[in-house]
């Protein structure tokens, strides 16, 4: 026996070394215990808001013959989704869905909300509309502040439509005038949209990444563009997709003929970057100097933070880059990446007031291993904001130590308290192609292959009906394990998925995700936009905290109101614990929220008055501050001038 050992000792060796390694490099993992008492604090029931399959919906787009052996691949975007309040209230209890199976844009009262009016379809005049464009999502904003929400749809195949709001209707398709976005329209191919005020004038601005290069008729079985109907030219560092575009608000009509206009500002994005492949937008203000910066993810490429130095009638980015330290791989420094940028939130994850940065890319085990980003910032606002306006991002990606890293393919992510003790919930939507042949191999010899010809879909691997790439991931819901019972932002700990356990990890194809409370009962609701499959509302029923809820207003035409988009509150808690939270609803993939603020008190939960601290912009483009004291529940709050006093 002994000689035995003696021979094969270098064997043992070698083999109690992997063992070792292995062991060390597996990542911390909640045991199903730890997993079902997070669990307890929560609990949604789901709701279909499209219908369930019906004969004849499809599950493949006709594609251009650039594209005939991949149309899997060209298939697997179009379902969106956005919270709004169509009556012209401020309860955002409507929801604005965008079903690829039939491509339409459909707005219906959310369920439990009553029946309040007929679901109906945003459609544009039929000679507008080339058969070879699809909706790929929704974005409601007041654009001509006279208090009743338009609609902005996006698309492959041509430019957005302003569906423009008749105040006072009732809604109905006829309550909306489709207006073209830029005149005469275009052939955009559009994944992602966002608002803001990004030059402080007091008005809305829009901004959209487009994906294909502008003019490619993707969706047309009869285009022949060769110079157009490409692919990306590298999966690391693709410049050759569509123009990311900002267009500044330079004026509004009211009354029986609504409009409001819009102009592209050249030069807002720098040349060599703006043709990224992007699929998703972020806007939020990241120090505190009330203009919002930019987040840009790319698919194939960098992302891009943007940090703004606009002033009014004048919009200018400088692009802030996160420093590389010694223990960190590339592509996990910010603005340096060659990910596959597909989502992005803000929320905090720290006690600090810098809001952090979630960015979803794909994190598919045993596949295309790359990761998440949770970008945390310490330190206070004014530091941050110097750092960011030198063009240094004052961010490390945390996203392994917070477990957060590995999620699947991974598309739209949300932040949200969902239990109201005062930390986020984070989820994922995932998922890529369902079908039944398993074509990672294909995949990973396409990652391998020379970048000089990638942008030829004709020496891609076929990717046909029946493809199968990550179509069974299930959507996410972490729960920081070290949150119990109520104990905020500040608290440390891994993140742990407890989707199954809550019984929202639903394994089919999702795209984008919608968060608000539609029931007014204190407590977050959301609907998931799944791809080729019915979308779900998750209305949520679990035992929540006390909440402080905000819906922040400006003044609009004839004494109506807005949302306050851009504006800011600080809440400061009984323990001394401050909080912000800001109002921009549109960020990520396809998915925008309700436009409000809700602060969970978790443990801290108290019946008495909290001072809350408002900060917003005027339609003038003044900042003003109010300060004044509110107990936990919804609060409708107008911010005009005698506010300010």
């Amino acid at each position: 026996m002994t000689a035995l050992v003696r021979r094969n000792l270098a064997r043992i060796t070698a083999l109690l070394a992997c063992l070792l390694l292995w062991h060390l490099t597996q990542p911390p993992a909640a045991s199903d215990a730890q997993r079902d008492r997070l669990a307890q604090r929560f609990a949604f029931s789901p709701h279909l808001v499209s219908p369930a399959h019906r004969a004849g919906d499809r599950s493949l787009r006709p594609v251009a013959p650039a594209y005939q052996d991949i149309p899997a691949w060209i298939s697997s975007v179009g379902a969106g989704v956005a919270l709004l309040a169509a009556d012209g209230g401020s309860v955002s209890r409507d929801i604005c869905l965008v079903d690829p199976r039939t491509d339409t844009v459909t707005i219906s009262p959310a369920p439990g909300t009553g029946r309040r009016y007929a679901p109906f379809v945003l459609r544009p005049p039929a000679p507008t509309m080339p058969a070879y464009a699809a909706p790929m999502g929704c974005l409601p904003a007041d654009l001509n502040e006279d208090g009743w929400q338009d609609v902005i749809v996006y698309y492959w195949g041509r430019s957005p439509v302003l569906f423009m709001r008749h105040a006072g209707r009732p809604p109905a398709a006829g309550a909306f005038t489709a207006r073209e976005l830029v005149r005469p329209r275009a052939v955009w191919n559009t994944n992602a949209a966002t608002v803001g005020d990004y030059d402080g004038d007091g008005h809305l601005d829009l901004v959209f990444g487009n994906y294909f290069p502008d003019g490619a008729r993707v969706l047309d079985p009869t285009a022949h563009q060769p110079d157009r109907l490409v692919m990306n030219a590298s999966l690391s560092n693709a410049r050759n997709g569509g123009t990311n575009r900002l267009l500044r608000f330079t004026g509004a009509t009211r009354g029986p003929a609504p409009d409001a206009r819009f102009t592209e500002v050249p030069g807002a994005f720098d040349p060599g970057a703006a043709r990224g492949w992007t699929l998703a937008l972020g806007t939020y203000d990241l120090d505190g100097d009330h203009r919002p910066e930019l987040y840009v993810a790319n698919d194939f490429g960098p992302d891009q933070l943007l940090v703004n130095q606009s002033s009014p009638g004048h919009i200018r980015f400088r692009e802030a880059v996160g420093v590389r330290h010694a223990t960190t791989p590339k592509s996990k420094v910010l603005g340096r990446d060659s990910f596959k940028g597909m989502g992005v939130a803000f929320t905090h994850l720290g006690a600090d007031r810098v809001p952090d940065i979630l960015v979803a890319n794909i994190a598919e085990d045993f596949a295309l291993h790359e990761s998440n980003f949770a970008f945390t910032a310490a330190g206070s606002p004014a530091a941050a904001g110097r750092a960011l306006h030198r063009g240094t991002a004052p961010y490390d990606d945390d996203s392994e130590p917070l477990g957060l890293a590995r999620t699947g393919w991974t598309w739209d992510v949300k932040a949200a308290d969902f239990d109201n003790d005062g930390g986020p919930e984070i989820m994922h939507a995932t998922g890529f192609v369902a079908g039944r042949t398993n074509s990672w191999a294909q995949l990973q010899e396409t990652a391998m292959s020379n970048d000089l010809i990638l942008d030829n879909p004709r020496l891609w691997p076929h990717f046909p009906a029946g493809t199968e790439l990550s179509g069974h991931d299930r959507n996410t819901f972490f729960v920081r394990a070290g949150s119990g019972a109520g104990s905020g932002t500040g608290s440390g700990g891994r993140f742990a998925d407890v989707a199954d356990e809550v019984g929202v990890g639903t394994d089919a194809v999702s795209r984008a995700f919608a968060v608000g409370d539609v029931d007014a009962d204190g407590r977050l609701d959301f609907v998931v936009a799944n791809q080729w499959a019915p979308s779900v509302m998750f209305r949520n029923t679990g035992p929540a905290h006390l909440a402080l809820g905000l819906r922040l207003r400006l003044p609009a035409a004839g004494g109506a109101t807005r949302p306050a988009i851009g504006a800011t509150a600080t809440v400061t808690l009984p323990d001394g614990t401050v909080r912000t939270e800001q109002v921009y609803p549109a960020n990520g993939h396809n998915g925008v929220n309700a436009p409000d603020i809700t602060f969970g008190l978790g443990k801290t939960a108290t019946s008495r008055a909290l001072p809350v601290r408002l900060t917003w912009r005027d339609g003038h483009g003044r900042v003003h501050t109010r300060t004044t004291t509110l107990r936990p529940g919804w609060h409708q709050l107008v911010l005009d001038e005698e506010a300010a006093r």
